[in-house]
C-alpha cells in the first residue's frame, strides 16, 4: 500500500475535519435524520459515507436551510462540497472543522452573515456546484416516464439548476408521450375529469398540451383548468 492518507483516517462514527485533511470532498446525499435534544441532532447520510454521515454544525445548518429550505427530505439527491477549516475553534484551540464551500440547486454564489463567536459575525459566501458527477443523472427517469403525468411529476423534482441540462431530453419525451396519444376518444368531460387527479402543475399543463384545440378551447375545459391549477398553488 503506497498511499499514505489510508493511515490517517480517524476512528469516529462521523465525518470530521481530519478526514477532509487531503482535500475537499464532493458527497452526494442519500438521506438526513432529524434527533431533536442532541448536541449534533443533525445527520446527512451520503453515498460512499461508510457508516459515517457529516453532522453538520448549526452555522452550516443555517446555510443549507438558507440555501435549499427547511423541508429535509428534498435534500436527497443534491450534492455539496465540504472542506476542512483549520482555524475552527473549539476549547480556545484551533482544532479544525467542516466547512461548506459549494451547494448543486443554487443559481449564484450565496453570502450570508454567520455567528462564529458569540460576539462576532462573519460573511460566509457558498457557491453553486456545477457539472459534478455526484449530481443526479435524471434523464433515466425522464426516458421511464410512461404517461404525460409521469414525466410532469418527473419534471417538477428536478431542481432548477439542472432543468436546463435536462430539457431537451424531457422535450422529446413528451413528443414521443403527446403522439401516443389518441385525442379523438376523449371528450370535454373526460378531460375535465382528469383534471381532478392531477396534483402536480407540471404535470397539468404537459396534459393540457396533449389534448386537441377544440377541447383545450372549449370555455367549460378552461374554466375546470383554471380552477384545478389555483387548486393545486394553494396547496403550496
Amino acid at each position: 500500500m503506497n498511499d499514505m492518507a489510508q493511515t490517517i483516517i480517524p476512528k469516529s462514527d462521523q465525518l470530521n475535519s481530519d478526514d477532509l485533511i487531503v482535500g475537499p470532498r464532493t458527497i452526494r446525499i442519500t438521506g438526513v435524520t432529524i434527533r431533536g435534544g442532541q448536541e449534533q441532532p443533525i445527520a446527512v447520510a451520503f453515498d460512499g459515507d461508510g457508516g459515517k454521515p457529516y453532522k453538520p454544525c448549526k452555522s452550516m445548518c443555517r446555510v443549507m436551510v438558507s440555501a435549499w429550505g427547511p423541508d429535509s427530505t428534498k435534500y436527497i439527491g443534491r450534492a455539496m462540497t465540504l472542506f476542512r477549516e483549520p482555524s475552527v475553534k473549539w476549547g480556545g484551540m484551533e482544532v479544525g472543522g467542516i466547512r461548506i464551500s459549494h451547494l448543486s440547486d443554487i443559481e449564484s454564489n450565496m453570502t450570508m452573515a454567520l455567528t462564529m463567536t458569540r460576539a462576532n459575525k462573519k460573511p460566509f459566501t457558498v457557491r453553486p456546484l456545477e457539472n459534478s458527477p455526484h449530481l443526479k443523472d435524471w434523464n433515466q427517469e425522464i426516458v421511464n416516464a410512461a404517461t404525460l403525468d409521469e414525466l410532469g411529476a418527473v419534471w417538477s423534482r428536478i431542481p432548477a439548476a439542472q432543468k436546463a441540462a435536462n430539457a431537451s431530453a424531457k422535450d422529446a419525451r413528451k413528443e414521443e408521450l403527446m403522439n401516443a396519444v389518441d385525442d379523438t376518444t376523449i371528450t370535454v368531460p373526460d378531460a375535465i375529469a382528469k383534471l381532478e387527479t392531477i396534483s402536480d402543475l407540471e404535470a397539468l399543463a404537459l396534459y393540457a398540451d396533449s389534448l386537441a384545440n377544440d377541447i383545450k378551447s372549449d370555455d367549460r375545459f378552461t374554466r375546470a383548468y383554471k380552477t384545478r391549477m389555483d387548486a393545486i398553488k394553494g396547496r403550496r
